[in-house]
């Protein structure tokens, strides 16, 4: 699974240009589900999310979590994540795992997450047209990659 967090003053995703779901302080997640990703994958980002230091202390240290400072979480399916962009001009989506099992372990993260204790973790809908606006406070944004992590 790849992630991209932005921690955010706040962000929002309008579905289909109807239906819009913010969220304050926290962090706004890009996920991407990749081929042999399982629950383990979510199960360790949803831990590592919401207890991950970038969050600013007394003394301007990135010293609290998601958790510590009663943060939110805005959580959005992106395939394109799992770009490849070593050959051509066209991006190639091989390393994305199908739409059916991408959506389940979408679901599952978000599950995961939810089961954190957040006040409000809000979400895109897998698979629909989407726009996503946000403040990036900071700029603070991390990619994580749990085949890069070793997860």
């Amino acid at each position: 699974m790849k992630v991209i967090l932005q921690r955010v003053s706040r962000a929002q995703v309008t579905i289909n240009q109807e239906q819009t779901r913010q969220i304050g302080k926290g962090l706004m997640v890009l996920v991407g589900i990749m081929e042999g990703d399982e629950k383990q994958q979510a199960e360790f980002l949803a831990q590592k999310l919401v207890e991950l230091r970038v969050f600013c202390d007394e003394q301007d240290k990135m010293n609290l979590s998601l958790q510590d400072i009663d943060g939110e979480m805005l959580i959005v399916s992106n395939f394109t994540l799992g770009a490849d962009c070593k050959k051509g001009r066209r991006p190639s989506y091989t390393n994305c795992a199908r739409p059916e099992k991408a959506q389940a372990l979408y679901e599952y993260f978000v599950q995961c997450v939810r089961q954190k204790g957040l006040k409000n973790v809000q979400t895109g809908t897998f698979g629909a047209d989407m726009q996503v606006s946000l403040i990036n406070d900071g700029p603070v944004t991390i990619i994580l990659d749990t085949k890069e992590i070793g997860k």
